[in-house]
């Protein structure tokens, strides 16, 4: 514990006055606490001022990594008991040192226990201070999923409330089942997964995480626990539990640290039980800059026209989870003003914008996109979105739409920008009236960011090469880069959990409607003469918006060439 000494070099920096110094002295002696505990107690100073101070009179470097960027295998270097009593915990390891972080690094049985450590261990210890919040959030390190949800189990098997084939609403109330809910969202939350599956799987019961697009099997539980936990995620959702024949859908909200998160909750019937997929919707988490999205270049410029555009429709499309509706999103942000009213449909709202009218559709009850499109247009829209265009009443209800005033946004579902034009004459628009409505045609897919500190640059091997000069041939001479062409390769490293990559992006591709295009599908032309007419407008195709990503180290070559 620090002496009068620490008090004294608070004054001498302006942080402590003589009535205050007077007090700690008169309090120390009455409690016992130390002197840091009673000033943090009183508020007398902020945590941050405090530990800085701390840091500066003890002439010990302060730790300032996040404790969530600790390694979950540095946490086994001191049993969790040990730095309970010592108030120690372990926070990095590179070759044969090991840093450490104390609140009481000037405690004698601190660094007697450290002093031991390196002997048992033959290691070097290198001492780093931490404030009491900071110890708190490490500990938090020391259980794992596997043991949080170890514990929860071994709480079940003692209290003897489950039996099998048999989930009763009191039953998934208790304490064990909700706990390893609680666990596994909290888990998917803090470990930025977009979604989670928690299904069965063989004689077991599987918890997927899928982050930046990939799933990943993260933990197995014995199968007779799904009823229970399928039951309190129903419960959690509104849905109904004793239904298990059909699929539902719901959503709940939970908050964490402040923060209000939302799950989309959909149950599936399988061989071998229920399956239940939650969608996470961190509002925080939803980009609204273009340039964050991925547009840049060309494609900025294009997708900035929109604002200019009093009437027609901008279709958006591209494949389950490839973004569209964060790009629709950020679109409508921009051009929600109080002067301009914005109506959507959408299936599910994922996120709610506020100043903007967002409706659920609900087919169950006869209010489906068609239903809702005729009910929007007495609403008086200025702008009006539909989540997804699936038939051609829909299809016909959009074009009108477009054609009478309002500016509309859709999503249909095609590979690339060219071929949404087929594919909305699949869908029932009229041959004459494409050309009238659509303005601009956007494909989109996700592709998963480097990481931005470890990736590595290289020379591409003649593969990459001759693919990489090849479609820069095909671009117009303003986007085109100038050679020599350098990639950067993944690495892996504690910031990316050691995959070598952190976070997705977009690539794109935008077809503008013109004279030509109009005269191609006004004369039926087909797939080839509209892509032939795109490259002849410059499009900037996706496999081309990868590439010019890569070169910029933004993505992997390699993960484009495979995606395109």
């Amino acid at each position: 514990m620090l002496g009068k000494e620490f008090l004294h070099f608070l004054r001498r920096k302006k942080l402590l006055n003589d009535k205050e110094i007077k007090f700690l002295l008169e309090e120390k002696e009455k409690t016992g606490k130390s002197f840091e505990e009673i000033i943090l107690d009183k508020k007398i100073l902020s945590e941050k001022d405090l530990y800085e101070k701390k840091a500066e009179f003890l002439k010990i470097p302060l730790w300032k990594i996040p404790p969530e960027e600790t390694l979950a295998e540095v946490f086994k270097q001191i049993p969790e008991e040990v730095a309970r009593e010592y108030k120690i915990v372990p926070l990095e390891k590179e070759d044969k040192t090991l840093k450490i972080g104390a609140i009481e690094p000037e405690n004698f049985s601190v660094l007697s226990y450290l002093r031991f450590l390196e002997k048992e261990k033959n290691i070097k210890i290198r001492l780093y201070l931490i404030s009491p919040q900071q110890f708190k959030k490490f500990l938090k390190g020391y259980r794992s999923l596997e043991e949080e949800i170890k514990t929860a189990l071994e709480r079940l098997k003692k209290e003897k409330v489950l039996k099998e084939k048999k989930v009763e609403k009191k039953v998934i109330a208790e304490a064990p089942i909700a706990k390893i809910v609680n666990t596994i969202l909290m888990h998917g939350i803090e470990g930025k997964a977009s979604d989670i599956h928690i299904e069965p799987y063989k004689d077991k019961m599987r918890v997927r995480y899928r982050v930046d697009g990939v799933l990943y099997s993260s933990l197995f539980l014995p199968k007779h626990l799904l009823p229970s936990i399928v039951a309190r995620i129903k419960i959690m959702a509104g849905l109904k539990i004793e239904e298990t024949r059909i699929p539902q859908d719901g959503r709940f909200q939970i908050e964490k640290e402040g923060k209000k998160i939302d799950f989309r909750v959909g149950s599936f019937p399988v061989a071998g039980g229920e399956k239940v997929a939650l969608r996470i919707l961190d509002p925080s988490a939803v980009i609204l800059e273009f340039e964050k999205l991925g547009f840049m270049g060309k494609n900025l410029k294009l997708i900035k026209e929109v604002f200019n555009y009093p009437f027609g429709s901008v279709v958006i499309c591209g494949p389950t989870g490839s973004g569209k509706t964060t790009t629709l999103y950020t679109i409508l942000s921009k051009l929600n003003t109080d002067k301009i009213n914005i109506v959507t449909l959408e299936d599910p709202v994922e996120y709610v914008l506020p100043g903007i009218n967002q409706s659920q559709v609900k087919p169950e009850i006869g209010y489906d996109f068609a239903s809702g499109l005729r009910e929007i247009v007495r609403q008086d829209p200025d702008v009006i979105m539909v989540g997804e265009v699936r038939d051609r009443e829909t299809a016909e209800l959009s074009t009108h739409a477009a054609l009478t005033g309002h500016l509309v946004f859709l999503t249909v579902h095609a590979n690339t920008a060219p071929a949404a034009i087929p594919r909305l004459l699949d869908l029932g628009v009229p041959k004459f009236l494409l050309p009238a409505t659509v303005r601009m045609i956007i494909s989109q897919r996700l592709v998963r960011r480097l990481c931005p500190f470890c990736k590595r640059k290289d020379k591409p091997n003649q593969e990459e090469l001759k693919v990489i000069e090849k479609e820069i041939s095909k671009m117009p001479k303003k986007e085109r880069p100038s050679p020599p062409f350098y990639v950067w390769r993944p690495q892996g490293c504690k910031k990316c959990n050691f995959k070598g990559k952190k976070g997705r992006i977009a690539v794109h591709e935008i077809l503008k409607m013109t004279r030509d295009l109009e005269e191609i599908i006004l004369r039926g032309g087909g797939l080839e003469e509209i892509e032939k007419e795109a490259q002849n407008q410059g499009m900037i195709t996706m496999r081309q918006d990868g590439i010019l990503k890569a070169l910029k180290g933004i993505i992997d070559i390699d993960e484009i060439l495979h995606l395109t």
